[in-house]
């Protein structure tokens, strides 16, 4: 046996995608980072271990533009590239090559923590090391470390150091929350263990165990839905546990568990009842997955009020989107259904003060163990949040590193450094602009070969009508006015159609909230024909609206299988309609529930704005915004891809050493780890492909300073690697080819001298 010890910056205990995530943005900020797992593979819940679907703020296509970028959208999209059909061992390669490219990062696996050594009074703490055995190597090893980072879901780093944390629900007079109890109490949501079938292509017998359940016995066949074709998540609610103690008592849970798979499988097999002759269990997991156990207490402790109101924190370093989704305590064996949900009207925020420990100094934490109420951890407890707040964490510990303090200053005295940060690695913070004092992009003349300043969607030959049998209506960007919109109408009879302009109230938002105008147009019997609606508003600052157009039994609007930049068609919900997800009942009054863009995604109505828009500008790509909000914020070329420039010019010569790009990745399609929602494309097409970066010389000539071909979201650029920055009074990029898309599309162009 041997007693190691090594000493890094950092150290993050639970390897988890809030661990993974933190380890590498650390690393990425020149931190040397021990990340600590007590498993063999990377991932968490999500790993092949537990195959939990990684869920996040698109709220499975629910919210809109709200897929995570950074770390966490990278792994999506490569797993998108990569593995296209789902294969949860592939997923592991993609999260373990992550962090593999990370030079410095230690990575030690089978590393169960179980001691930490922790100082000082009660109210200010400080961990020194954190102490784990290496299963199979028998080496008890010991991490020294100037910040430590709880990951580990279940926070026992942060117990073992003596950092306040909770379990259970808080009482409503805690907080004020309405949907908390009376009287708080120890009700967890409870764990799951998941199951896969296939079809073997001939009769199966299933002889069951002598320990499953008879679940003909439980209220599980008369509320929950059982069904021959699903796997995986589509048993999210094999769940118990929530009465008991989900750490203490996890071995009980996991063969109550595998005792009622067993037991479904057997009603599914042997039943009578279902067409599974020739289907056979391929995959039983081993280890319950867990939703719930400590939360740490943090300088603010998120709440049920915080989500709903979508507030913006000062010092906000993330988003969610998923609904405050809470579980009834007895899980499967409840009566009533397996989930309650509740979305907000877009994504909510989330600061820093919620990711460090109100009494230890030096320990932040990230997943689903930071500082909220139960209600509240409903929202941000699924794992794709989970993994932007392991950034955000990571992130703020380098800081601390760097600048030899601890996160409560950084929070505190400086609370847009975090963000700020965050935002020049392209992570997933939202509202927050690019205010960098050393980014030269800010002060350059922005110009552009073409951009797009005609908003509208043309019928071309594949338009096809779509009767007004419900509301319709789309978003879209006022900058900086709109007088009306043309609409493509066709009627059986001459019919009065109303159409209406609303406000989504915050940018966060995509759905109509707020009714601004009203107007009344005739659309004549036959067509389809433009018909003008007048619909003039004149915000102060540029904005997203929604056109609403009313039902009418006579007529039509007409799509086009095509998406428009900065548009999304919207479909209200109708009489009849399925649900998000068919087994949970949903609550009235949920806009994002009431007009859905899932359908009609990839198409467009035909529309015409009127006037032109200046939403696609060139000055976009240095405006500050990384993806929208209230509006695009993209430079659009007006022309085909191919040939398209910007260009950046600047009064005076710089040197310039570094240049970062974001890209269009088109952030409103929903991407799973495993595909639920399978996306027709491995790479966006929005997304540049082929582009190069040319910096003009003293001469006035243009000179290649980077080639890019198959390109990814977020590019940073070194202009010169040995011979020192170059010196320039202009730099473009010059696109030359999209992964499909017919323009170019480009957030941002950051440029450095360093």
């Amino acid at each position: 046996m041997r007693h190691e010890e090594f000493h890094h910056d950092i150290a993050v205990i639970g390897g988890g995608l809030a661990g993974v995530c933190a380890a590498i943005a650390a690393a990425r900020l020149g931190r040397r980072v021990a990340l600590v797992h007590n498993r063999p593979v990377l991932g968490g819940n999500s790993s092949s271990e537990v195959r939990v679907w990684v869920c996040g703020a698109t709220a499975h296509g629910v919210q809109r533009y709200a897929r995570e970028s950074g770390i966490m959208g990278e792994l999506y999209t490569e797993n998108q590239y990569r593995n296209p059909e789902g294969n949860p061992y592939y997923w592991d390669q993609v999260v373990l090559d992550a962090v593999l490219a990370e030079p410095l990062i230690d990575l030690f696996l089978n590393t169960d923590v179980r001691e930490a050594e922790a100082d000082g009074p009660e109210d200010d703490r400080t961990v020194r090391s954190a102490t784990g055995w290496m299963t199979g190597s028998e080496r008890l090893i010991t991490f020294r470390a100037e910040v430590f980072l709880d990951c580990t879901g279940d926070g026992l780093l942060g117990e073992l150091a003596g950092a306040r944390s909770r379990i259970g629900r808080e009482s409503a007079a805690d907080f004020g929350e309405p949907w908390a109890p009376e009287e708080s109490d120890g009700a967890l949501l409870g764990s799951t263990i998941l199951f896969y079938t296939k079809d073997a292509g001939r009769p199966v017998p299933f002889i069951p165990p002598s320990y499953a359940k008879d679940i003909e016995q439980t209220p599980i066949v008369r509320n929950r839905v059982l069904r021959t074709g699903d796997n995986g998540c589509d048993y999210w609610w094999i769940e118990w546990g929530g009465e008991l103690d989900t750490v203490h008592d996890n071995e009980v849970i996991r063969d109550e568990l595998h005792a009622v798979i067993m037991g479904v499988w057997d009603h599914i097999k042997n039943s009578g009842r279902f067409d599974a002759d020739n289907l056979t269990l391929e995959w039983v997991g081993s280890l319950p997955g867990k939703r719930e156990y400590r939360r740490f207490v943090g300088d603010h402790v998120l709440t049920q009020h915080d989500i709903l109101a979508q507030r913006r924190f000062e010092d906000r370093i993330a988003f969610g989107g998923w609904s405050i989704d809470l579980h009834p305590v007895q899980g499967m064996y409840a009566d009533g259904p397996g989930a309650v949900q509740r979305y907000t009207d877009g994504a909510f925020h989330i600061p820093l003060r919620s990711l460090y420990s109100v009494n230890v100094g030096n320990l932040l934490f990230a997943g689903r163990n930071i500082s909220a109420t139960h209600i509240a951890f409903g929202a941000t407890r699924v794992m794709a949040t989970c993994a932007t707040l392991g950034e955000a964490a990571g992130t703020a510990a380098a800081l601390c590193v760097e600048h030899r303090t601890q996160p409560r200053a950084l929070a505190t005295e400086h609370p847009g450094l975090v963000g700020q940060t965050l935002l020049r690695q392209d992570a997933s913070v939202l509202g927050v602009a690019n205010e960098d004092p050393d980014d030269l992009a800010r002060t350059a003349r922005v110009s552009a070969s073409s951009y797009l300043t005609r908003l509208a969607a043309e019928p071309g030959a594949l338009a096809e009508p779509c009767p007004l049998s419900r509301d319709y209506g789309f978003l879209m960007p006022v900058e900086p006015v709109l007088d009306g919109v043309e609409l493509l109408l066709s009627a059986e009879r001459d019919t009065e159609i109303g159409v209406e302009l609303w406000s989504t109230r915050l940018p966060e938002n995509a759905v109509p909230l707020d009714l601004l105008r009203t107007a009344r147009v005739t659309a004549a019997a036959g067509g389809p024909r433009w018909v003008t609606v007048p619909l003039r508003h004149a915000p102060e600052i540029p904005e997203n609206v929604v056109v609403v157009v009313r039902a009418d039994p006579h007529a039509s609007l007409h799509l086009v299988p095509a998406s428009t930049e900065g548009v999304l068609a919207l479909r209200r919900r109708a009489a009849g309609d399925p649900g998000v997800d068919h087994d949970i009942p949903e609550q009235e009054g949920q806009a994002v529930l009431e007009w859905s863009a899932r359908e009609l995604r990839g198409r467009s109505f035909c529309f015409r704005a009127l006037p032109g828009t200046e939403a696609f500008a060139p000055a976009k790509a240095t405006g500050g915004y990384q993806r929208p909000y209230g509006g695009p914020h993209m430079w659009v070329s007006g022309d085909p891809a191919p040939g398209s420039r910007l260009l950046l010019e600047w009064e005076a010569p710089h040197e310039l050493r570094t240049v970062h790009l974001v890209m269009d990745d088109n952030v409103d399609t929903c991407l799973i780890n495993l595909h639920r929602h399978r996306t027709p494309e491995p790479v966006a097409p929005e997304l540049l492909r082929d582009y190069r970066i040319e910096i003009r010389d003293e001469s006035g000539d243009w000179r290649t300073a980077v080639t890019v071909g198959d390109n990814r979201r977020h590019r940073v650029h070194r202009l010169a690697e040995g011979s020192g920055p170059l010196r320039t009074d202009a730099l473009r990029i010059t696109v030359d080819a999209t992964h499909g898309a017919r323009r170019a599309h480009l957030f941002t162009v950051r440029a450095y001298a360093d």
